[in-house]
């Protein structure tokens, strides 16, 4: 994956991801998409390409634990959201929902408008414009897997569950 750097703080709740003004109103998801981060930037989808990323501080998609956050950034075109840190339930919901979400201890190291490449199974961020490399908490085969067939519902569909390398033996 590759493309442009949005970057935000610490704390970017769900309201803030995607106001409850819009996402009780519809279940459109390309509606949803147009006022991603309205309330912290209302510019921002216009500014936004295909591919692009999102990067934040700690503790990324902290309160509600509906899926219109996550569906409204992967809707809007954003390839993924690096965070020092995520709120488990927003974690969880942005892979079953086919969108990746990597956790980065270095995200200080990333700038506004930077170039990324991002290999997912390397768990690696190469910074383009800023000529780094940045190593990600690697994500487990099973949801590399879900994030394969865009979302957790996709993969059920395919494998008609859980793939038997990832079933939990006791």
């Amino acid at each position: 994956m590759k493309g442009r750097v949005h970057k935000f703080g610490d704390d970017v709740n769900t309201d803030y991801i995607i106001s409850g003004r819009y996402k009780f109103k519809t279940l459109d998801n390309r509606e949803l998409a147009r006022h991603v981060m309205e309330d912290l930037d209302p510019d921002f989808y216009n500014r936004i390409s295909g591919g692009d990323f999102m990067v934040a501080g700690r503790n990324f998609g902290c309160g509600s634990s509906r899926e219109q956050a996550p569906l409204a950034i992967k809707y809007a075109g954003i390839s993924a959201v690096i965070a020092r840190s995520f709120a488990r339930i927003f974690y969880r919901n942005a892979i079953n929902v086919g969108l990746p979400v990597l956790e980065c201890m270095g995200v200080k190291e990333i700038r506004e408008g930077d170039v990324l490449n991002v290999n997912l199974k390397e768990g690696v961020i190469r910074n383009e414009t800023r000529n780094i490399r940045l190593d990600v908490k690697p994500l487990p085969d099973v949801m590399l897997g879900i994030l394969e067939e865009g979302g957790l519902t996709n993969y059920f569909r395919k494998h008609k569950g859980f793939l038997s390398e990832y079933k939990i033996t006791h």
